[in-house]
């Protein structure tokens, strides 16, 4: 198996090349525990009184989810604490999860508990997946369709819903003149929006945050914005693969990345400035009234106070979409290294159990993290972005499926990101007839150049992309 895993890893960095990021080969590292587990009274194992079964082994989990980093430290320092069991939780740098999952799982002491993002990661990791179709955190999911399957045997299990769309900071919008019953598609949103800018020296913002195209930040629109035409694709043609994309809601896109560029708190030209940590900045400063983001950022918009938050869908201009909700999902499966020693799978899979259960494991999961989770002991959210997102499900609005892990690579999704950033300007680029854009994408048009820079929407072959002037 290792050998394999060489191979792998080999092949994968030859592909991963093309796309690489500024992160990229940055080795993981623990982050420092403190002197003090983050514990309430309510969670010190004296209080919580809570029962582990305990084994002889250990676990080691490659954690995904950065913003989540500091909670899984103290989980891991506290379940430690009450059994004795070591747990190790390491968390890779934003975007480097795969390469850094490669580069561990090669090491002799591996992850015991790693992640992947559905059945296109799962590819790469079957045979190193344990069959947790007996386990007890499996006996323990709200509904089978949150495991990670094929046949009888379960590779994953997820362990968090999200939901993502346009965060909104309805006291602006309100200051605007509006209110978030006022926009209910894309006709609206882009009329709404399209005022503010028309108005905003008057107003004192702009309708939406700069768009962060870095690491920190191109996932949300090379991924989670990309999913929309994907979704809508899918649905129309009765189809759940990429490779089948024939590009029917192109427009639609460039549509709504339009509307953010050119409505936002810069110039298209000035975003090669621009962060994630800006667009969050700009948002909680009242600088915009829109914010493309999910419901894990709660914590870092939540000063603007809970009254003054809602979220909309991200309208695209697709008909019926008066109809749509919010985006949910996940992509965030847990599975367990089947190479590990047999005492090291009980003892993670008896951690697992325990997140999903103890009422210290449920609290820090549910409250600390503000995890929606698929399992029996969800507790009731405590983030109002969540409490809104049942709203729309409550209300009969079509919730869309995260179809973004059915995109075929990083490389796939990093060419999308590039014809986003070189069509709104970003790196001085402007696409002109014949121009190479990089070695895998380039731009042509017949019949003269366009005035603006091109629209280029990466095709899953990687070199045929689609165009649009």
């Amino acid at each position: 198996m290792k050998k394999a895993l060489a191979f792998l890893l080999a092949a994968m960095m030859l592909v991963a090349c093309v796309g690489c990021n500024t992160n990229e080969g940055t080795e993981p590292t623990p982050t420092p525990e403190t002197t003090e587990p983050a514990t309430t009274p309510e969670t010190t194992p004296e209080a919580q009184n809570t029962e582990a079964p305990a084994a002889a082994g250990s676990v080691y989990y490659l954690n995904f989810k950065p913003e989540q980093d500091q909670q899984w430290q103290d989980l891991a320092k506290l379940y430690t604490e009450t059994t004795g069991v070591p747990v190790t939780v390491v968390t890779a740098a934003q975007g480097t999860y795969e390469q850094t999952l490669m580069s561990e799982m090669a090491k002799e002491e591996a992850p015991t508990l790693f992640q992947v993002n559905g059945p296109v990661g799962l590819a790469n990791w079957k045979d190193y997946c344990y069959d947790l179709s007996g386990s007890a955190v499996y006996g323990e999911l709200s509904s089978e369709d949150f495991a990670l399957k094929e046949g009888d045997t379960v590779y994953g299990i997820a362990y968090v819903i999200e939901t993502y769309g346009i965060i909104v900071n309805k006291a602006l919008l309100q200051k605007a003149g509006y209110t978030m019953e006022d926009i209910t598609n894309f006709e609206t949103l882009k009329a709404v929006a399209e005022d503010i800018t028309a108005r905003k020296d008057e107003l004192g913002f702009s309708a939406f945050t700069s768009a962060g195209m870095d690491s920190s930040s191109d996932w949300r629109f090379k991924t989670h914005l990309a999913n929309l035409p994907i979704y809508y694709e899918y649905q129309a043609d009765g189809i759940g693969s990429t490779a089948a994309i024939k590009g029917t809601y192109l427009d639609n896109y460039k549509a709504i990345w339009d509307l953010y560029i050119n409505n936002a708190t810069c110039a298209p030209a000035e975003l090669a400035a621009k962060t994630g940590s800006d667009a969050v900045a700009e948002f909680v400063n009242g600088e915009a009234v829109f914010y493309q983001n999910g419901t894990w950022a709660y914590g870092d918009v939540s000063s603007l106070g809970d009254e003054n938050l809602g979220m909309l869908p991200i309208y695209i201009g697709v008909e019926g979409e008066e109809n749509q909700g919010l985006c949910t999902g996940t992509e965030n499966y847990w599975c367990v290294n089947s190479e590990a020693a047999e005492e090291d799978i009980q003892a993670t899979l008896d951690f697992l159990y325990w997140c999903v259960t103890s009422e210290a494991g449920l609290n820090a999961m549910c409250t600390e993290m503000g995890f929606v989770i698929p399992f029996k002991g969800n507790l009731p959210a405590a983030n109002p972005l969540v409490n809104i997102a049942n709203e729309y499900v409550a209300n009969g609005k079509t919730s869309v499926s995260w179809n973004f892990p059915t995109m075929p690579s990083e490389e796939w999704k990093n060419g999308v990101g590039t014809a986003l950033t070189a069509f709104c300007g970003r790196l001085g680029l402007r696409i002109r007839c014949g121009q190479q854009l990089n070695e895998n994408h380039v731009s042509s048009c017949r019949g003269g150049c366009p005035p603006t820079p091109a629209f280029l929407f990466i095709r899953p072959d990687r070199t045929h992309p689609l165009l649009i002037a």
